[in-house]
């Protein structure tokens, strides 16, 4: 344990916090385990600041930092916030600070966390410590194989496809509901099933442990599991005096499960969240964890509100605030700046897409031309094809953009290749994996990799058995070349990171054969092998990467690097989190906020609430909220193409729109191709009309 030379903390590196920010940060006495603590923290109201202040004041007080527990919902953010861990600690430890950040250990996500415990306690769990991870496309894979193997594949009539299989499996294990409730609630087209979903979910479950594989769900599951004995959660809650968790009003019922387990009396417990901001549901995510966690403990958490906000203009603020003051249930919180009011949101009506888009695009350049640049301008929509007559206006306009909410670093084919050799060699049992690694050898397919893996699965030295098994008969030479990597991949004349590169090497004849753009993937395959060297062995690599991949990939859109500014474009779940100083948000109609699908529930059409809020949140000086009045749809009708009308959305009904300015795009001009409404039409259609039958 660190020692902290009797170092006392002084009051300087608080300073800078505002009185609810420093209440939450000083909340309990130095030394002991706090009572539990709740956070509300407001859009743009300092939370990351606070919560870092919070983890740096308990250092400096005394509390050991390797028995600090910080779980945050990307391994990024853990890392910015220990950044800020230490650079706050440094006010008042110097330059020992830094030890003390470095021995923040445990901070990271819910999944990356419970991979690590579950290691820990494996042999008392029943668990084979060298499990590896499938993300959700071999997940999704090892679905589909034993969906084949059961023969559900060849029903007489549609069976669900191996994505929703995975997504009705994900959500009864995170919202821990029956499966007839899932299907219901989320997946009515498919209560027909229930019986073959079960017997199709309890073979995966054994596929994977026969495999010795944990899913993306296994890792929370196992770990409410583990948590069920009360000798083990004892054991685990006992290794941390202090537990904070942020953006708690995304977490669904196994989190908190697992976290009531770990701190039953609440000690030491912080959770930082805006109830205002749970959008995610889809994930299984669930608003009463937040809105229940006072009630949760006796006597109840404390409660510390931050509503000062220091993103956004009084003006944007006050029109946010009407819309979320609706909502049927919330934690009272009005958000306030010490910013000048500036220009109210603007609701902007047009005529329809097509003029939405060229709104934005000229808007765009004329905030360009006044000293915005393109960055500082983010579009945001409700689903990502919402954007695409503005993408063709942008492209038309030569107005560069990045996109965000497309795929994965890991969901790019030659990543997945690779990641697959090195997960093979840590654990051969991993089906999906040898499947996948094994037909990229030329004549080998699905036949025979199944045939290889069938030897290697019942085999005690699975390595072993690969090596004496009878080569694929079309394989030739790389059946010997791919022995020889595997090998050297599993020896020890090789070290992390270095075996990537020997990985690497193995692959990058093949990505030739296979991929037409070989050149442009060999450059995410060394970007690969940079990433790797920032961890300290193979099996934390594949875990972590997994769990938290990067987002940029060249299959698809990334950050246009021939023009010095972009645009961003992000649907409105991708921008929680970010601020942009303008910001324009498609779609402001019923039909697409709230979305037709949310329509279902209540519970559904607040969450569609919250995310007109969260979009309006994002902007600092400038904020334009698109409502078009007719869209149109192709081949929806019997009669072919046709428009529909939309109206504003009702989460701004007229009580509200006295916080808004109204215009109407394009303004008619009195004169030219557009004329005032007071000169009249040029022709009366309607007269000529009733004439042709007189």
């Amino acid at each position: 344990m660190l020692a902290l030379d009797s170092v006392l903390p002084t009051p300087g590196y608080l300073d800078a916090l505002n009185p609810a920010q420093r209440r939450a940060v000083t909340h309990g006495q130095p030394g002991q385990a706090a009572s539990p603590l709740l956070v509300i923290a407001g859009a743009g109201s300092g939370k990351t600041n606070t919560l870092a202040h919070r983890v740096a004041h308990l250092i400096v007080s005394g509390a050991d930092p390797h028995r600090i527990l910080l779980m945050t919902f990307s391994r990024r953010a853990a890392a910015e916030m220990t950044r800020r861990v230490e650079r706050i600690a440094r006010k008042v430890l110097g330059e020992s600070a830094a030890a003390f950040a470095e021995a923040l250990t445990w901070a990271g996500t819910f999944h990356g966390i419970g991979s690590r415990l579950l290691r820990d306690c494996a042999e008392q769990i029943g668990l084979d410590p060298a499990f590896t991870i499938h993300d959700r496309e071999d997940a999704a894979d090892l679905m589909n194989l034993v969906r084949h193997e059961l023969g559900f594949s060849k029903t007489q009539t549609r069976f669900p496809t191996k994505g929703t299989c995975l997504a009705i499996y994900s959500r009864c294990v995170n919202a821990e509901l029956p499966i007839e409730t899932v299907l219901g609630r989320s997946f009515p087209w498919c209560v027909a099933w229930a019986a073959e979903l079960r017997e199709l979910f309890a073979a995966y479950v054994e596929a994977k442990q026969r495999q010795n594989v944990l899913d993306y769900d296994d890792l929370l599951l196992y770990w409410a599991q583990t948590m069920a004995d009360p000798d083990l959660a004892a054991g685990i809650g006992a290794r941390f005096d202090h537990v904070m968790v942020d953006e708690y009003q995304d977490t669904n019922r196994l989190q908190s499960s697992i976290l009531l387990a770990m701190k039953p009396d609440g000690r030491g417990l912080t959770v930082v969240g805006d109830d205002a901001q749970s959008i995610y549901s889809f994930r299984a995510a669930t608003i009463r964890n937040i809105l229940d966690f006072p009630a949760a403990f006796s006597p109840p958490a404390e409660i510390v509100t931050l509503d000062q906000n220091y993103r956004s203009t009084g003006a944007i603020l006050a029109a946010a605030n009407g819309v979320i003051d609706l909502a049927s249930e919330r934690f009272t919180k009005n958000l306030w700046t010490d910013r000048a009011s500036g220009a109210p949101p603007r609701l902007v009506t047009i005529r329809d897409e097509a003029d939405q888009a060229r709104f934005i695009a000229e808007r765009v350049l004329q905030n360009r031309e006044e000293g915005s640049l393109l960055k500082q301008q983010a579009v945001l929509f409700r689903a990502s094809h919402h954007s695409g007559p503005l993408e063709i206006e942008l492209t038309r306009r030569n107005i560069p953009f990045v996109k965000f909410g497309g795929l994965k670093f890991l969901d790019a084919a030659h990543i997945k290749d690779l990641l697959a050799l090195l997960r093979f060699v840590e654990n051969p049992r991993d089906r999906v994996a040898g499947f996948r690694i094994l037909q990229l050898l030329p004549g080998v397919g699905p036949t025979s990799a199944q045939r290889v893996l069938d030897h290697v699965a019942g085999a005690a030295d699975p390595l072993a058995a690969l090596r004496d098994v009878p080569a694929p008969p079309r394989a030739g030479e790389d059946w010997p070349g791919f022995l020889a990597a595997i090998a050297d991949l599993h020896g020890t004349g090789t070290s992390w990171p270095a075996d990537i590169a020997r990985a690497r090497h193995w692959y990058e004849p093949h990505l030739e054969r296979i991929h037409e753009d070989a050149t442009t993937r060999q450059a995410d395959l060394v970007q690969l092998e940079q990433i790797a060297g920032g961890y300290p062995s193979r099996e934390r690599f594949l875990t972590e990467l997994t769990l938290d991949p990067p987002d940029a990939t060249s299959d698809q859109p990334g950050v246009p690097h021939l023009d010095e500014d972009y645009l961003i474009l992000s649907t409105i779940h991708s921008a929680k989190g970010q601020e942009w100083k303008s910001v324009f948000v498609m779609n402001v109609v019923d039909g697409c906020i709230p979305i037709d699908l949310a329509l279902g529930s209540p519970d559904e059409l607040e969450e569609e609430r919250r995310l007109l809020y969260v979009a309006m949140t994002r902007a600092r000086d400038d904020l334009n909220l698109m409502v078009p009045q007719r869209f149109f749809t192709h081949g929806q009708s019997s009669t072919g193409d046709r428009h529909v009308y939309a109206n504003r959305t009702r989460f701004i009904p007229n009580l509200l729109l006295s916080r808004f300015e109204q215009i109407a795009w394009p303004r008619l001009a009195a004169s030219g191709r557009e004329r005032s409404a007071v000169a009249g039409p040029r022709i009366d259609i309607r007269a000529q009309m009733r004439g042709m039958w007189r």
